[in-house]
């Protein structure tokens, strides 16, 4: 899943926003997702941001873990460095699902002369609002995102802000977004695609959407009731995306792809590894020795190919591991 610059690997399991969208895809595939340049636990201070160093950036990821072949997701801004990444490695990706997200930026919108403005007007926002509960500005961004949404979710929004990222960084990481141009690109991608966009979205209007599943040969498009950009798990929208989603995405190889060779007791005890409790934590909730804990989480790695207990713990989190399971 390639990011937005609105990103915090750890934090993003307690956004109400992007909870939904970890479940839905961590329970059924193996789900790779990292942190762009300037934002989340990547390095905050860096020289080039930069749309090209976006795509770079993915390249490295899937290089440094050896991937030949796979399924590339973008949400919002990752969809523009999706379109760029599958349109030169067209024989790494065998499916492009995009959601929400565009082919040109908002001052590449030409044909609407009131984006241009918006979007100056939103780096003013960003610019003396940023991560304010308080400020008008929050209060309007969450609204753009989550019409629908509660009072918890305008603080969600506020919180994954203050963690994200610096203020400077957002503008210049927006004005970069807003100067985005695939279009080119589009018209080149081959392999089977499907473009999702919720009708009355606010932040990148359905008729962005349209135009993207026109320019790409083939492409499906699905449009979803919902005013909202991301959608809240109670809608029924959400449900027939998730559904068309599993649909159009290849099945996951072996019956839990990286953790199929886990017995019932390693799942078990990874569910309180992935929660962060300790080896001693962990025998008092099983009522097993501490001994048997550590040959247990021995196994785990060796299964899962990790070497420290905090790859694991990142591995298992994708997964979904460590959520609140239902009576818990």
């Amino acid at each position: 899943m390639l990011p937005s610059w609105l990103t915090h690997l750890e934090h993003q399991w307690r956004s109400v926003a992007w909870r939904p969208w970890l479940e839905a895809l961590s329970a059924r595939y193996r789900l790779i997702r990292y942190d762009p340049r300037g934002c989340g636990l990547s390095d905050r201070n860096v020289d080039d941001l930069s749309f090209e160093s976006w795509v770079r950036d993915a390249g490295a990821v899937v290089d440094a873990l050896g991937l030949d072949r796979f399924s590339l997701l973008g949400v919002c801004q990752g969809g523009s460095v999706a379109i760029e990444f599958a349109s030169r490695q067209p024989e790494r990706v065998s499916n492009l699902l995009l959601y929400g997200t565009y082919a040109r930026g908002r001052f590449r919108r030409t044909t609407n002369a009131e984006e241009p403005q918006k979007a100056k007007l939103m780096l003013e926002m960003l610019e003396l609002g940023w991560a304010h509960e308080d400020h008008a500005f929050m209060r309007a961004f969450a609204t753009q995102f989550q019409p629908g949404g509660s009072i918890e979710h305008l603080r969600s929004w506020c919180e994954l802000q203050r963690v994200a990222t610096s203020a400077a960084n957002a503008v210049q990481l927006t004005r970069v977004m807003f100067d985005v141009d695939v279009q080119s690109s589009a018209a080149r991608i081959s392999c089977p695609t499907l473009v999702a966009h919720t009708e009355r979205d606010a932040v990148v209007t359905a008729e962005e959407g349209r135009l993207l599943a026109q320019l790409i040969p083939g492409a499906q498009f699905l449009q979803l009731d919902s005013a909202n950009h991301f959608m809240l798990p109670e809608e029924s929208a959400w449900t027939v995306f998730v559904e068309a989603m599993h649909a159009f995405l290849p099945p996951p190889t072996g019956e839990d792809g990286l953790f199929a060779e886990l017995t019932k007791r390693e799942r078990e005890l990874l569910h309180f590894l992935a929660r962060g409790l300790d080896n001693h934590q962990i025998a008092a909730n099983l009522e097993i020795s501490e001994k048997t804990i550590r040959n247990h989480v021995s196994n785990i790695f060796a299964k899962l190919g990790v070497d420290s207990r905090a790859q694991a713990i990142v591995l298992a989190r994708d997964a979904g591991y460590g959520a609140p399971r239902p009576g818990s």
